[in-house]
């Protein structure tokens, strides 16, 4: 396996993780197989006890997946790494592969639509207990872990509001109190910010989203220490079976090698689109992290190597200023998507938070008039163009 570690985040996006089989291939291959074959059955036997190190099983690991995950760890500055056949697989593994009946959970109220149920849902039908708090409130994440827990979940920039978490802060609260952080980075990316340089203990990604970069796979990944992914999270991943596929992670693989290419060229047009969109009178308000006028721009700029790729907005009249604007734009697609090479909206309080409610979206700020943007890679000024042209 190629070991990089002395090499820069853009250069390790090609070259880590490699492994080449006896054909000695350039690109990385794609091992398309179910199962694996042993030299005897007293080889076999000896794996399965672990005595002998043997791919056994797709679904308890692959050679394509552990480039991918070799990749990942590489990048993120991870010790270790598990890939799962989605985002959602991989924050429901890394949340109950460690937790338990009688555990306490304190979870950032700015969550994704399917990660707010989980901590909202699903976990008290398992005996968890959860407790909600404003992600930019120290003082209420203070006293929220002022008890014992034993997980705190948070997204940093959030989905779709872009709320920022003091990590460093929250990570030294939650050790206190006994309890791992996991921080969800996928609208930053590893490139833009690296949480467990903050403190975290577990990272989660949709790989759907900027790794994949084109809209083409499904695809997660969970990253932390050995010792953890290893006595905890693979013994869920191998028996309860949330396996990302050969194929998903070849392709990941691929996109992964111009990933900072493109986080670099979105970010860069989502900086222009947001100041286009801040100063058009149509537009009430715009949310993104490199703005001076963002309520946490220095808490962002600290963690955050630049603003992302992701911009909220809020458009003047509501709902039907917000479809009005969707329905009107001819270059930007209406998706529930993100990360993609193309640029995409979504209107969250119907699409990704439609479930969570309408007190819910209240108190995270998620209006009617907001829209979610993720800029892909088209020439800025013909976005800006489709944009003016919509909102005239």
């Amino acid at each position: 396996m190629t070991q990089t570690p002395k090499y820069r985040p853009a250069t390790q996006l090609v070259h880590a993780g490699r492994l080449r089989s006896n054909f000695d291939e350039n690109a990385e291959a794609m091992f398309l197989t179910s199962g694996f074959a042993y030299d005897s059955a007293e080889l076999a036997e000896a794996v399965f006890k672990n005595e002998v190190p043997h791919y056994q099983y797709s679904r308890f690991g692959n050679p394509t997946l552990t480039m991918l995950e070799s990749k990942l760890a590489a990048i993120e500055g991870a010790e270790a790494c598990r890939v799962t056949a989605t985002g959602m697989a991989a924050v429901h593994a890394a949340m109950l592969s460690h937790l338990k009946a009688g555990d306490r959970v304190v979870a950032a109220r700015a969550l994704f639509g399917s990660c707010h149920w989980i901590v909202s849902t699903l976990l008290p039908q398992y005996g968890i207990e959860t407790v909600f708090v404003d992600g930019r409130d120290l003082a209420a994440w203070a006293a929220a872990l002022a008890y014992p827990t034993t997980m705190v979940l948070l997204e940093t920039p959030s989905n779709p509001m872009l709320e920022i978490v003091d990590m460093r802060a929250v990570c030294d609260l939650a050790h206190e109190a006994g309890a791992l952080v996991v921080v969800d980075n996928v609208f930053a990316t590893p490139l833009l910010q690296q949480p467990l340089a903050f403190g975290a203990d577990i990272v989660v990604y949709s790989a759907t989203k900027h790794m994949d970069g084109q809209g083409r796979v499904l695809g997660g990944a969970v990253l932390g220490r050995k010792k953890w992914v290893d006595e905890v999270l693979q013994p869920f991943i191998r028996n309860t079976g949330p396996s990302l596929s050969p194929f998903n992670a070849w392709v990941i693989l691929k996109g992964l090698e111009t990933m900072a290419l493109r986080v670099a060229a979105s970010s860069a047009t989502a900086a222009r689109v947001a100041d286009y969109l801040a100063d058009h009178p149509k537009i009430e308000r715009v949310w993104y992290p490199s703005r001076a006028d963002h309520p946490q721009h220095e808490l962002a700029m600290a963690q955050m190597s630049a603003g992302g790729t992701l911009v909220a907005f809020e458009v003047k009249g509501g709902k039907a200023g917000a479809f009005a604007l969707m329905n009107a734009l001819k270059l930007v697609t209406i998706s529930n998507n993100l990360g993609d090479s193309k640029s995409l909206v979504t209107h969250p309080a119907t699409t990704t938070h439609m479930r969570i409610g309408a007190e819910e979206r209240a108190k995270i700020g998620i209006t009617d008039g907001v829209i979610r943007l993720s800029i892909g890679l088209e020439d800025g000024d013909d976005l800006i163009e489709d944009f003016g042209r919509a909102l005239g």
